[in-house]
């Protein structure tokens, strides 16, 4: 796990750096706390897609869950101990797709929940489960202590339209990426790009790899010491498009903590040549 960074400010209070790597510190504690929670990553269990199956049936999931149209039918018989909206649930009803926390997912059964999910126009049903042998396995994040030199200057230049391509996602299956444009900053060097989208309170996110990662190669520092890919999620650029590049906050997929997910890979473009040895690195279990 990474560990505090000491730093010796001048005149009455801690040094621009020394604030930025206590703010590091609570974001990675935070950070932690959500991927651990009952309801984060490392409780999902399966991401069941309806089309696999025609009968309704799930192994493992009570109910009958049918896709129709612009929703999914759930039917829960007697003994199946479904709940809808926090009640005991039995006979038929419409679900649409979940946006909310997953706590708060609409179908469940005892603490599992069932958020039900939609993409390029298939349903699937997801099993978010606290009692998951991942989450009791969970022994923390590995990440590199914060070091102002990974937190870059850049700006984002944004795309005329949203361009969308086909990436390959986790599971095997390419799905669509909308790319709204690219941040460009200096790492190496040289001029770098990443290509991102922009999220809806106007913050911006990127999939990258880099030499550090296990599908990339050997890093100089020892070795393939992060996970394939990672996010990066720079916040809004200011008006006159100046954004912060931080590498000090790269994230772990989602899928580098529950192998159901369905991240997407990074598109042509984002593959970086210098090793990112910073931020989140890979998950370690007991």
């Amino acid at each position: 796990m990474a560990g505090h960074v000491q730093h010796t400010g001048t005149g009455d209070g801690p040094s621009d750096e020394a604030r930025a790597a206590a703010e590091w510190q609570l974001w990675h504690e935070r950070r932690t706390a959500v991927v651990s929670g009952p309801y984060g990553p490392l409780a999902l269990t399966g991401t069941h897609w309806l089309d696999d199956h025609p009968d309704g049936r799930i192994p493992g999931l009570p109910g009958r869950w049918t896709a129709e149209g612009d929703a999914v039918r759930l039917t829960g018989a007697d003994g199946d101990g479904l709940t809808l909206d926090g009640a005991p649930f039995t006979g038929e009803a419409r679900l649409t797709a979940d946006h909310g926390p997953i706590g708060e997912a609409r179908a469940g059964h005892g603490e599992r929940r069932f958020p039900v999910l939609h993409r390029e126009g298939l349903w699937a049903v997801r099993d978010f489960d606290p009692g998951a042998p991942a989450r009791r396995a969970f022994a923390g994040i590995e990440a590199t202590a914060y070091d102002a030199r990974w937190a870059l200057p850049g700006r984002y230049v944004p795309y005329p339209e949203r361009t969308g391509l086909r990436v390959r996602n986790a599971d095997g299956v390419e799905r669509g990426l909308g790319l709204d444009g690219e941040i460009v900053f200096e790492l190496g060097g040289a001029e770098r790009t990443l290509r991102v989208a922009v999220e809806d309170d106007g913050s911006l996110w990127a999939v990258f790899s880099d030499p550090t990662g296990t599908a990339t190669g050997a890093d100089p520092d020892g070795g393939n010491s992060s996970y394939r890919f990672r996010f990066l999620r720079p916040r809004p650029p200011a008006a006159d498009g100046t954004v912060t590049v931080d590498f000090n906050r790269a994230l772990l997929p989602p899928c580098a903590f529950a192998d159901h997910f369905i991240c997407p890979f990074p598109p042509p473009g984002n593959t970086l040549p210098v090793p990112v040895t910073a931020g989140e690195r890979r998950a370690t279990t007991r």
